[in-house]
């Protein structure tokens, strides 16, 4: 889902947020070839100017460029930029073809506008003002590396009366280095050959590894192989984070008495966003790189024990899904899943839509507004319209398809590929009417349907292995899709005896088992399978 390692709920209703958004958070984007030069007529209004500093770029370039407006520079405008929630900026964007030095990017009235589509109804006030070009076609973030930026700017803005506010793009974020290691923290990054060939141009896999304790003791020992997956775009640097001095992973992974694995904690960067190391038509062959490509160099490297009986999976939220997900297709090469919170399992219950049965995603049968997000006490903090409506900012051509966000994850992951090249839009970006084409495509990618069709098969050789943990509370609902599977699973013959278990009042992030309880079970399971 949405949050990477932890997820934080508002508790302001959707016409608290927007009175809040208005006068506090402002975000501005345009772009325009200066050959475009009709637009230069627009110089009577409100407009942003952004040039491009000489020398950055060596060679034109195309992009979506951003300019954000709030009223601090805590943090820099720029990182809000890829909020959805309560607290994303107000924004303006436009896409550029050849963007390059002596080239005049206006952006005014005429920009993409969210969450305010006017911008004359923006309060006069002091705001910081930044700009952001979006470049990179590899890494699915404004703040990717080669992405370019302005200082911050402070500056009294009229939004009714005819000015200019000119920002001069002059820093770039600076080539991906992998962090320095330690004597139990390790990286990889690979090129991957099956996902190189997809897309035509280099792509790489990235991956952090913590070792277990005593690892150099005994140079003739294998481990059993611990797949975790964060939550949403959870990156593979994450494994410094869990190792911090005092931290109650380090404290758990360092007892004398847990057991003994090697942790491969994979990466959620894509082209596309998070690509749910899943195979899709519009990310590549993502799952067998992971299984054919990644997983061997890291076992052959770190010396794992290289065998299903001794590889196990493990996520939250997005990781949730992926744990459940690589389990279910690739049955065989894994001993086990772990999965608390995960992502819809059933599509009947995609959130509060069912994108089988449902008309639109944005209002149900009767009208209302459809939420995506509520707080511990059931009132609503997100609204559909506008969750996809911040991702309607982000991806080019006003289309949350190609946001890096969410939904529009979720629509690379599971929707066929355009002509354009771009994913298929489950349902139009401004409507919210669903496509029903694009549903049944989604349905290879419906873990419920999945299991159910191929049940003879797959309930022998996943028996025991699904272990399931949702909060009856959940911020994002999706305790109602894995009561839907926990229903399906039941009367199953063969059985699969999947452990499911419920937390009432629990939210998003809750699980019934702590890491030690976890790392237990997996290792009894690999204990029972040894030859």
């Amino acid at each position: 889902m949405r949050t990477s390692e932890s997820w934080c709920a508002g508790s302001r209703s959707p016409a608290q947020m927007v009175r809040l958004l208005v006068p506090i958070l402002f975000a501005l984007f345009a772009l325009v070839p200066s050959v475009l030069s009709a637009d230069l007529a627009t110089s009577n209004q409100f407009h942003f100017e952004v040039v491009l500093k000489p020398g950055l770029l060596a060679a034109p370039v195309d992009g979506r460029l951003f300019v954000v407006i709030a009223q601090t520079n805590y943090p820099e405008p720029r990182i809000a930029l890829e909020r959805t929630g309560p607290d994303a900026p107000q924004s303006l964007a436009r896409d550029l073809k050849g963007f390059s030095s002596g080239t005049i990017a206006i952006l005014d009235q005429n920009a993409f506008a969210f969450p305010v589509t006017n911008i004359s109804l923006l309060p006069t006030g002091d705001y910081v003002i930044q700009a952001v070009f979006d470049s990179n076609s590899d890494l699915r973030s404004p703040n990717s590396p080669g992405n370019l930026y302005s200082s911050p700017l402070n500056l009294r803005l009229d939004f009714t009366h005819s000015q200019t506010a000119r920002l001069e793009l002059t820093g770039q974020i600076p080539p991906e280095e992998l962090p320095a290691e330690t004597g139990q923290i390790k990286f990889a990054k690979i090129q991957s050959k099956l996902l190189t060939q997809f897309h035509g141009r280099p792509i790489f896999l990235r991956a952090g590894v913590i070792l277990p304790r005593d690892y150099d003791r005994d140079p003739a020992r294998r481990y059993p192989l611990w797949v975790r997956i964060g939550g949403f775009n959870t990156r593979y640097r994450s494994v410094v984070n869990l190792m911090n001095e005092g931290s109650q992973f380090r404290k758990t992974w360092l007892a004398d008495d847990t057991p003994r694995f090697i942790l491969l904690q994979l990466d959620g960067a894509g082209p596309l966003g998070d690509s749910y190391q899943m195979d899709s038509d519009n990310n590549g062959p993502y799952g067998e790189a992971l299984i054919r490509e990644l997983i061997p160099e890291i076992e052959a490297r770190f010396r794992a024990a290289a065998q299903p009986r001794a590889r196990f999976l493990s996520g939250t939220s997005t990781g949730g899904w992926v744990a459940l997900a690589l389990q279910v297709f690739y049955p065989d090469f894994f001993n086990g899943a772990w999965s608390s919170c995960p992502d819809p399992v059933d599509f009947r219950s995609f959130e509060l839509v069912n994108i089988y049965d449902d008309e639109n995603a944005f209002t149900d049968k009767n009208g209302n507004e459809r939420a995506s997000e509520r707080d511990l006490q059931g009132r609503v903090v997100l609204t559909m319209r506008q969750e996809v409506g911040a991702e309607n900012l982000l991806g080019r051509g006003n289309s949350y398809v190609s946001s890096g966000g969410q939904w529009g994850v979720w629509n690379a992951v599971y929707g066929p590929r355009g002509p354009d090249a771009l994913p298929v839009p489950l349902w139009d970006p401004h409507s919210g009417k669903i496509n029903r084409t694009v549903a049944e495509h989604w349905k290879k990618y419906d873990l419920r349907l999945v299991l159910d069709q191929n049940w003879n098969i797959l309930a022998l050789k996943l028996r025991g292995k699904l272990h399931i943990a949702s909060g009856e509370a959940d911020q994002y609902f999706l305790n109602n899709a894995v009561h839907l599977l926990d229903e399906s699973l039941r009367p199953g013959k063969p059985p699969l005896d999947a452990k499911i278990a419920f937390g009432p009042g629990k939210g998003h992030g809750w699980s019934n088992l702590s890491m030690r309880q976890m790392l237990d079970e997996m290792k009894t399971a690999a204990d029972r399978t040894m030859p």
